[in-house]
């Protein structure tokens, strides 16, 4: 009977793998890459599996007693100094005490899950701030822009919630470009990274959050394994495509230059949006673009050395087709693709007349309509619905109007063919010359 192990996480996605591989659904030279093991090895694990089952891919050493385990002795001497002499003194500072009047060389861990073993915390309750120096700016602009979103009351009750997508030069503090949107989503950064290449040229990297719309959640498929890629999200594909690195932040503290421009901007730009009164997205990205110069003139810095490190934006590249989310379907048999839930038609292309099981690219251009294309072809653009903005993965076709009857024409009834008369033969029809007689019974 084989015995019964709970694995770890590790050890079941080892497991998953190896049933794969005995399975015959993988080659041992794929498993060895994805375990990052040898193909040696894989086969021992592939050797021990069918003798002892998923008990065999446990580690030898669990459940048994470590040899580096201290003894009972030395266990309740350490307790003992911990309830009496040591007892306000902190787990560091009670291991070096240890060693250095006992002779009992232990670590600060195993101190500390002694200590903890007996409800005996840190005497020291919170530790002190840890002092944070700034960092140095970049010393060209366009090396790295931090971008973030910003939801705030901007318009203070006279219209619709609003989010503010900026971006803020690390060398400069000058803002390239900002603008509002209903929510912080995927379409308002493209919006932003496009503004920004067409009027200053291409950064060299971007600082963001861990934010979904800048690393996707998605688990990496075996394709992916295989080839060491990790899967992106519609705007890292885009960081991708323009060569620009995407860097991400672990704290608020870290990209503190735009935390710290948005508490600027709630306080100023706040009152600029009161005086002119907006009180709709349009009017307040009109605001919004006539103050930046202003501001940019009062808080932008010279940066450390003169130049830029933008780069030019490349004369082949379309920036409609560029910044826009794509995807791809496979066409089915009828020449449609499903998208949201919708069936698309494909007419015939000068290329092909149909293209059953092909595989098309759709792109989802920012003004909201639908291309599908082949081979860098366009083949039909799908008008949106409404004018909602954008979303990535969603899409409703507008409705084409019926084609309207133009009514009768004059004559049409004369200029209708008769309907067709039963044929009758002739009398002198072979037919009728042999009369047909019935049978006698």
């Amino acid at each position: 009977m084989r015995k019964r192990v709970t694995l770890t996480v590790k050890e079941q996605k080892r497991l998953k793998v190896i049933i794969e591989l005995d399975a015959g659904r993988m080659k041992a030279r794929e498993a060895a890459e994805m375990l990052d093991l040898s193909v040696r090895q894989v086969r021992r694990l592939v050797a021990a599996y069918r003798k002892e089952g998923a008990a065999s891919l446990a580690h030898g050493n669990r459940g048994r007693r470590s040899v580096h385990r201290i003894s009972e002795g030395v266990r309740d001497r350490i307790l003992e100094l911990a309830r009496g002499p040591y007892h306000d003194y902190n787990d560091t500072h009670f291991a070096e005490k240890l060693g250095e009047q006992h002779g009992i060389l232990v670590s600060r861990s195993t101190v500390r899950r002694l200590r903890r073993s007996i409800g005996q915390g840190s005497p020291r309750k919170r530790r002190p701030p840890r002092h944070r120096s700034r960092r140095e700016r970049y010393p060209l602009p366009g090396m790295l822009l931090q971008i973030d979103g910003s939801q705030h009351d901007w318009l203070e009750g006279r219209g619709p919630p609003l989010v503010l997508i900026a971006a803020i030069d690390d060398a400069t503090n000058e803002v390239p470009y900002a603008l509002f949107r209903y929510q912080e989503d995927a379409a308002g950064y493209f919006e932003l990274m496009q503004a920004i290449s067409q009027s200053h040229g291409l950064p060299l990297a971007v600082y963001a959050d861990r934010h979904t719309i800048f690393k996707s959640p998605a688990k990496a498929t075996i394709e992916q394994q295989l080839s060491g890629e990790l899967p992106r999200s519609q705007f890292g594909r885009l960081m991708h495509e323009l060569a620009i690195e995407s860097i991400s932040a672990l704290s608020p503290q870290a990209k503190g230059r735009v935390e710290r421009l948005f508490g600027t901007l709630q306080d100023r730009l706040v009152k600029e949006l009161r005086e002119a009164q907006a009180s709709t997205l349009e009017e307040a990205n009109r605001v919004l673009w006539s103050y930046l110069p202003a501001f940019n003139a009062r808080f932008a810095l010279p940066a450390a050395h003169t130049g830029s490190a933008y780069r030019p934006w490349p004369a082949d590249l379309q920036p409609e087709q560029v910044f826009s989310f794509k995807h791809q379907r496979t066409v089915a048999s009828d020449n449609t693709i499903s998208f949201d839930g919708k069936k698309l038609q494909i007419p015939p292309g000068p290329k092909r007349i149909s293209y059953a099981r092909a595989r098309v690219d759709v792109l989802q251009y920012l003004d909201g309509r639908l291309a599908i294309c082949y081979e860098d072809e366009v083949l039909i653009v799908y008008q949106p619905a409404t004018q909602d903005p954008v979303r990535v993965g969603k899409f409703t076709p507008a409705i084409l109007p019926e084609p309207t009857s133009p009514g009768p024409e004059p004559h049409r009834e004369a200029s209708m063919p008769k309907p067709r008369e039963p044929y009758k033969p002739a009398p002198d029809h072979p037919w009728r010359r042999y009369p047909v007689t019935q049978r006698a019974g």
